[in-house]
């Protein structure tokens, strides 16, 4: 692991995940346009994340899906996405914010724009969490040694 900074640095001097999603293959195909930034890992944070993500035309934020135990919380930086739910759609715009409860709606962001969207996301580390995506064969649970997916019915991916 890299030595946690100790002082201020730029976001983006932060290298993006090597890895660009820990889904299964065939959904992680959908996050191609999406670019994470750890910064709070870059501080050793380990009780919350903080990632710097910038969503490319077309991107996606993740799949339309709900924790049992996190909360998120999201602060639009730059471009104009949409956020969709599992109750409907909103225009996002620089300066706005939207939260999540566990439990609570379903959510992601998609940019269908033509410009890069920046934004901060903000959850925190909540051990056994699980997650469950209303519009697709899959749901995961987290651990110390990250999160593991499954079909819908408990088969492996």
């Amino acid at each position: 692991m890299t030595t946690p900074a100790r002082t201020p640095l730029p976001a983006l001097d932060v290298p993006p995940r090597t890895r660009p999603s820990n889904y299964p293959p065939v959904f992680a195909a959908r996050m191609a346009g999406r670019q994470k930034r750890a910064l709070g890992d870059a501080f050793g944070l380990s009780r919350f994340g903080v990632n710097l993500t910038i969503l490319a035309p077309g991107g996606e934020s993740a799949l339309l899906h709900r924790h049992t135990r996190q909360e998120e919380f999201v602060y639009i930086l730059k471009g104009h996405p949409t956020l969709r739910t599992d109750e409907g759609e909103h225009a996002l715009a620089p300066g706005m914010c939207v939260g999540f409860v566990a439990d609570g709606l379903a959510h992601h962001l998609v940019n269908r724009t033509s410009e890069d969207v920046h934004y901060l996301e903000i959850g925190d580390r909540a051990p056994e969490d699980r997650a469950s995506y209303p519009e697709d064969d899959l749901q995961a649970a987290y651990s110390p040694e990250g999160w593991t997916f499954t079909h819908k019915d408990g088969t492996p991916w």
